[in-house]
């Protein structure tokens, strides 16, 4: 047994001992398969002693999983009330639990002993696509993260240029990793059901460039994307780049003009960046 709290019984009893049941049963979606905590175990491929960060714990049924694993895991909870289930649930690991937004408290609300190699979560779907990201972008030390979202995020997340689902997101995101698994997860894994398709993505982090570098790529890509049906030279025009310089650009580069942004790819808008800012190149 990977979680001995994957399953309905546990997660009433967990909640009901902390007069949360009525609380949480409307409010989350508790995860109550222990195969699919095993999944993603096997995915995450925690070692010994490793510093894994966790998003929205609830009541602790990854974590468990994680510290089962001997990862040494730092939660970050938003709702204050899981506080004493965590201290319960948790107590026989090495558990650290952060209180806050995530998207505030990342990543200098941690523990100053924390730097987490991995990114291990159930995510709570409202912000998971912004986490992500921002994980990437600004905690270098998680070299993998193996996390639970929407599908459809899930399908932005691995897109290939071309298809639908492709787009600035994707290709922000691919500017630090690259996407190495994934499997679905059905909303009858969870208690109650969610009314969206789940699926867990593992996303290793294989850098097209340097940090900097790519927080100057960003703008571009969003400039690219800004209004998505236009060409990309209309698209970026309007936000902003001169004409003559994106048209100097796309020449040096082999981009048509009136390409539309979802047939780039990443290392086009790399290229692009570079050539719009010549500071860029060579790093």
């Amino acid at each position: 047994m990977a979680s001995y709290l994957a399953n309905p019984t546990e997660t009433r009893a967990a909640l009901e001992r902390h007069g949360l049941l009525l609380k949480h049963r409307l409010g989350q979606n508790f995860l109550v398969n222990d195969a699919v905590i095993e999944k993603i175990l096997a995915l995450a491929s925690v070692q010994p002693g490793e510093c894994v960060l966790e998003v929205g714990p609830g009541i602790g049924t990854l974590s468990v999983g994680l510290l089962g694993a001997g990862g040494r895991v730092v939660a970050v909870e938003a709702d204050t009330t899981l506080e004493p289930v965590l201290a319960e649930t948790c107590a026989d690991g090495d558990f650290t639990l952060v209180l806050g937004d995530a998207l505030k408290v990342l990543p200098d609300g941690l523990p100053e002993c924390a730097a987490p190699t991995a990114f291990v979560a159930n995510l709570p779907y409202q912000v998971a696509a912004t986490l992500i990201l921002k994980v990437f972008e600004e905690m270098p030390s998680v070299q993998r993260a193996i996390v639970m979202v929407q599908a459809e995020v899930a399908d932005r997340i691995a897109a290939r240029p071309g298809t639908k689902a492709y787009g600035a997101y994707t290709a922000k995101l691919a500017l630090f990793g690259r996407v190495t698994g994934r499997f679905e997860v059905a909303p009858g894994n969870f208690m109650p059901p969610p009314h969206v398709n789940s699926a867990v993505v593992r996303i290793e982090r294989a850098p097209l460039v340097d940090a900097g570098v790519a927080m100057a790529v960003a703008p571009v890509i969003d400039a690219a994307f800004a209004q998505r049906r236009k060409t990309i030279r209309n698209s970026m025009s309007a936000s902003g780049y001169d004409k003559a310089a994106l048209d100097s650009a796309f020449a040096a580069c082999g981009i048509a003009p009136t390409a539309r942004a979802e047939t780039l790819a990443p290392d086009d808008f790399v290229r692009l960046a570079c050539e719009l800012d010549g500071s860029l190149a060579g790093r």
